[in-house]
């Protein structure tokens, strides 16, 4: 199986493809998705299309919020689990961005795939993605909380201190990397875009890495990926100082393609929801040891929230402006490595 990367300029051409006015005139409901998809039981995710398939190979990704080959290895107990589970060939893609991620789906090259908090909105809408699963305990699923973090011998003590220094955002569309703080930080007297400008890292690792060079003053990362990357060793945890906590968010959610037949989406939720992490993978994931099951009408709804209070709604004005961001930025990064 050949899978074509591609970038955000991709995904942006992607998002304006739209059907003929007929066609769109048969969904009686379709609320905020994208043309392409109908959602006539008001759930929020894409209906299943009166022609379904069932692919002979399993497409699986991960959001790319740390570099993708660390997630390669770290699923690689559960895509062997999916495979005997299936009986389908498993193959890993590791994007490399979340338009990327969000292009493959709605194009069909994904069959299901980890979208991390912010982007999964945009999963839903514009890439017919339905949310099943998320990372969780015999609790239920897990969540995180936005924390910023600056280095430990620098004088910030409080989000005011901030104020014109350099504080790097993950990318556009991210939850806690980027909508949550310009949602949540003018409450507390910093207004991200205005008292300081907006430096996009690529990811929360990224920008963790970022502050502790000195690169940036500070950051709002996701505290599952600051402290997986501690436990790692990745970075010191006494070099860094938590200025602010939020409340929690849910974590990254699992969603598979809305095409897919009926037996095959209620096969792949029972793999998923079956499966217990070995230790490895417990370790890996901060002592989650399985797949628990959400909604997206319902653990989402604080999520859609932040979005809509930080003017970026899971539309595809929204989403077109969010991926041409990413692109540039990405574009600036590239043009900053050459020699």
């Amino acid at each position: 199986m050949t899978i074509v990367r591609t970038g955000a300029a991709a995904a942006l051409a992607c998002a304006v493809l739209s059907l003929s006015p007929a066609q769109a005139a048969d969904c009686a409901n379709r609320g905020q998705l994208d043309e392409a998809y109908c959602d006539a039981d008001k759930d929020l995710v894409a209906d299943i299309p009166a022609k379904a398939r069932d692919p002979s190979v399993i497409v699986f990704a991960y959001t790319p919020v740390e570099d993708p080959a660390v997630y390669e290895n770290a699923f690689k107990p559960f895509t062997a689990h999916l495979a005997k589970c299936t009986g389908k060939r498993v193959v890993y893609y590791p994007v490399q961005s979340n338009s990327a991620e969000i292009e493959a789906m709605r194009s069909g090259r994904l069959t299901v795939a980890g979208f991390s908090t912010g982007p999964l909105g945009f999963a839903v809408n514009m890439a017919g993605a339905v949310p099943f699963a998320a990372k969780g305990t015999e609790k239920g699923a897990e969540g995180y909380n936005l924390i910023v973090v600056v280095k430990a011998s620098s004088p910030f003590r409080k989000l005011s201190d901030l104020k014109g220094k350099r504080v790097a955002h993950t990318a556009p569309s991210s939850n806690s990397g980027n909508l949550a703080p310009k949602a949540l930080f003018p409450e507390q007297g910093l207004k991200p875009g205005e008292d300081y400008a907006l430096l996009y890292s690529g990811g929360h690792d990224k920008s963790a890495l970022g502050v502790g060079t000195g690169d940036y003053d500070a950051a709002p990362v996701a505290s599952d990926v600051f402290y997986r990357m501690v436990a790692r060793g990745t970075i010191k945890g006494d070099d860094y100082r938590v200025i602010y906590t939020s409340e929690k968010f849910p974590s990254s959610g699992f969603a598979y393609a809305h095409d897919l037949k009926p037996e095959l989406a209620d096969k792949l939720k029972q793999c998923f929801y079956d499966f217990r992490f070995p230790a490895e993978m417990v370790k890996d994931f901060e002592g989650d040891d399985r797949f628990s099951p959400i909604t997206y009408l319902k653990d989402w709804a604080v999520v859609r929230k932040v979005a809509e209070d930080s003017g970026t709604p899971y539309n595809k004005a929204a989403y077109e402006r969010e991926a041409a961001r990413e692109a540039e930025a990405a574009r600036k990064k590239a043009e900053a490595k050459k020699p």
